[in-house]
């Protein structure tokens, strides 16, 4: 498969929305113990770091879990959610500017069968990579990938010249943000419009 990973400099320079935007249709690799697993990234969340009542960095925290989004952008934060599921998600921005992108979905492209061996599935159906938790169980990713530079050889996002058109895009709020208040309300959420494997509403 010919592709290119994408440089460091690509998670700097726009806004978290537009990178959220401009990850869909990008292939989402990891190459672990020697299994190589592909997901093409069909649903992606914003969270604009300090003025964002939805991100863990709202309000400038600064914790052992958020330290890892004050980081430059084009590392992965990956954390425990409700004591059961990690979470990826892309650090954007500049160093000490905590915005981040959480993997909602993923479409499998390559590995399939590791995937579904990782999730315990005795069939593959849409499911795999579907919702957050998903992406990252079908990817092998877990805590220990905290920090890691998504330009590696293990693991990394490329581009395979695959063309999302803006109307290809549907944006809506977030799910399971309504401590969030108003910011619960913002439309930060992109997916690849009809796309079996996006989680949610597709509306």
């Amino acid at each position: 498969m010919d592709m290119q990973v994408l440089p460091l400099s690509f998670y700097w320079n726009m806004h978290v929305t537009d990178v959220a935007k401009s990850l869909l249709g990008k292939l989402l690799i990891t190459h672990f113990h020697q299994q190589l697993t592909i997901g093409r990234i069909v649903e992606t969340e914003a969270y604009n770091g300090v003025e964002d009542r939805a991100s863990h960095a709202f309000g400038g925290r600064y914790t052992p879990r958020t330290k890892t989004m004050y980081a430059q952008g084009g590392c992965a934060y990956v954390y425990l959610c409700y004591g059961i599921h990690e979470m990826f998600n892309v650090v954007t921005g500049n160093e000490n500017t905590p915005h981040a992108i959480l993997i909602r979905a993923i479409e499998p492209i390559a590995g399939l069968a590791i995937m579904q061996q990782r999730m315990k599935k005795n069939k593959a159906d849409y499911s795999i990579g579907r919702g957050p938790g998903n992406v990252t169980k079908a990817l092998g990713i877990n805590r220990q990938h905290n920090g890691w530079l998504l330009t590696g050889k293990d693991l990394y996002i490329a581009d395979d010249g695959f063309k999302v058109m803006p109307d290809d895009i549907m944006v809506t709020q977030r799910i399971g943000v309504d401590y969030a208040g108003e910011d619960a309300l913002l439309p930060y959420r992109f997916f690849l419009k009809n796309n079996p494997y996006v989680s949610g509403k597709q509306r």
